[in-house]
């Protein structure tokens, strides 16, 4: 497959910045994450999800900390596990008690960064895993790369399952369980699927602008539409167009990529608010 994608490269984009193997495989990792960023944001902005989607980024920390603490377990398994078990408790919790939804989170999202940095600076084995706050998406590798392709057919399966239903739990969630939706199941999948895109993107991306990846196309997008599909096509659009945009200009800037494509979704949000304020006006 990889193989294909590189003759393609060769033949399509004939860039000097796509004459290194690191840099294809960084381009079709962008391909393949930054849409499922752009349509797992738009409901995260919707639902004022933010911060429950920063909390996941805690979470997986919390699970790199886990898998060096018990040895022998590769970092990956280890936050994918511990996120999808974070995000789905923190989603029981929240519709089972009456305590503010921020409050729950922040309860959790504070525990899991205390406990994952405990964990990794006893001994002094913080300095490790540190790369994990920042990312390195060039340092992609073959394997990641499939992993990639499962993982973004799986979860654009799941949200054509579940998307109608998480619509009108969105808009009315009293509603949505009057029509029989099990809007506690449906949220968990939802939460699910956030958590195991946060979780691989993670050690490419960076703990510390993860969320924004999920926030700043949609809030874009948002600026600039009318409806739902409209939203969704520009949160996809404004995502992938900010992370090979991003990737470019790390390339010849020498700069952090996952910061990088941050900034231009950032100066994309700013630009779609100057065009909304001033049709408005």
């Amino acid at each position: 497959m990889l193989e294909c994608w590189y003759s393609l490269c060769d033949v399509v984009l004939p860039f000097s910045w796509l004459g290194h193997s690191f840099m294809k495989n960084a381009l079709l990792a962008v391909l393949l994450v930054t849409p499922l960023f752009g349509l797992l944001g738009t409901m995260v902005v919707s639902n004022r999800m933010a911060f429950f989607s920063d909390s996941l980024g805690h979470g997986a920390f919390t699970g790199i900390a886990i898998g060096a603490l018990l040895g022998g377990i590769q970092p990956l398994p280890a936050i994918i596990v511990f996120s999808i078990f974070f995000a789905v408790l923190i989603t029981v919790i929240k519709n089972k008690s009456r305590i503010s939804t921020d409050t729950i989170i922040g309860v959790f999202s504070s525990t899991a960064i205390a406990l994952g940095l405990m964990i990794m600076s006893r001994g002094g084995s913080f300095a490790k895993f540190s790369t994990y706050l920042i990312g390195d998406l060039l340092s992609i590798a073959p394997g990641e790369i499939a992993m990639l392709c499962v993982v973004f057919a799986g979860v654009l399966l799941l949200w054509l399952v579940i998307f109608n239903s998480l619509l009108v739990i969105s808009i009315n969630p009293s509603l949505a369980a009057s029509r029989g939706f099990n809007t506690v199941v449906m949220e968990i999948c939802f939460a699910v699927a956030l958590a195991v895109v946060v979780a691989i993107s993670i050690q490419w991306v960076g703990l510390l602008i993860i969320n924004s990846m999920l926030v700043l196309p949609a809030a874009a997008a948002r600026n600039i539409t009318v409806n739902v599909r409209q939203y969704h096509f520009y949160s996809v659009l404004f995502a992938v167009f900010s992370g090979v945009t991003g990737l470019i200009l790390s390339y010849y800037w020498n700069t952090a990529t996952g910061a990088t494509i941050v900034l231009v979704a950032a100066i994309l949000v700013f630009l779609t608010f100057a065009v909304r304020s001033r049709i408005s006006v």
